[in-house]
């Protein structure tokens, strides 16, 4: 399995990068799994957008999904796709990918759309379903299944699964016991790590990098990788807080990097 971080950034976007976004691809399949702002741009230097199989989304925040958006208007709008389907008009039309969205995501969408756009944009482009978190998916060759996470909005970590490789991403999250039970011994845990410090009171929905490192601990996995963070962060400080949280190295997250599993 490989991972590319095409965005890692959080709900605003670095100097010349990209909000969440991470580029999956295991035995010629690849999955697209979250779609945050500036998203589309980087798939698009690192895998050809007509070609991509699925998109799955983890929750309903605009660093998360929003470029759902110039992806659908590619699909319908661009030279490539007013070729494609001349191509394949006799052939009934030509394939959309996959959009996998959580609970409630198509209402959340036609929503937003409705008040500037077409509310069917992205039902246009993609062929939309939402997902059961507690039935899993089969994403090709990955096996995907889900974990509620306590975030400001319904939210679901993420593992997949193919070969013997284990990939967990925790998308946005406070810290939470149920996801260092779904995590345990994972390969690779990506973890956000948004917060230089905790935040007060009892509603949490991010983490420190120290609390990432000592979830990641926790769950007994075999690498983490903090992401979700600003490049305005210290990010030696960061890391350090990091691996004393996890108790040995972590690696930070950066935008081109890719991972094998």
């Amino acid at each position: 399995m490989r991972v590319t971080v095409l965005g890692k950034s959080p709900s605003w976007p670095d100097a010349g990068g990209a909000c969440s976004g991470y580029l999956i691809e295991q035995d010629g399949y690849a999955l697209l799994l979250d779609c945050g702002g500036g998203a589309f741009g980087k798939l698009r230097a690192h895998y050809d957008y007509m070609a991509l199989e699925a998109v799955l989304i983890t929750h309903m925040h605009s660093d998360h999904f929003f470029d759902l958006v110039p992806f659908s208007y590619a699909l319908t709008l661009s030279p490539r796709a007013a070729a494609r389907d001349g191509a394949d008009a006799g052939d009934g039309g030509a394939r959309r990918p996959t959009l996998h969205l959580p609970p409630g995501g198509r209402s959340v969408l036609r929503a937003m759309l409705g008040a500037w756009s077409k509310e069917d944009l992205v039902e246009s482009a993609f062929e939309v379903s939402e997902y059961d978190p507690a039935g899993g998916l089969t994403l090709g060759p990955l096996q995907a299944r889900f974990c509620e996470v306590p975030h400001y909005t319904t939210t679901f970590a993420v593992q997949l699964r193919a070969g013997g490789a284990s990939f967990t991403y925790g998308a946005d999250t406070g810290p939470s016991p149920a996801l260092v039970q779904f995590a345990h011994g994972s390969e690779m845990l990506m973890l956000e790590a948004t917060l230089a410090e905790p935040e007060p009171g009892p509603r949490r929905g991010h983490l420190s990098a120290r609390e990432a490192g000592e979830l990641g601990s926790a769950a007994q996995a075999r690498r983490l990788v903090l992401t979700h963070f600003s490049d305005e962060l210290d990010v030696e400080r960061m890391r350090a807080e990091g691996e004393a949280g996890f108790g040995t190295g972590v690696e930070l997250a950066a935008e081109g990097a890719v991972y094998e599993l």
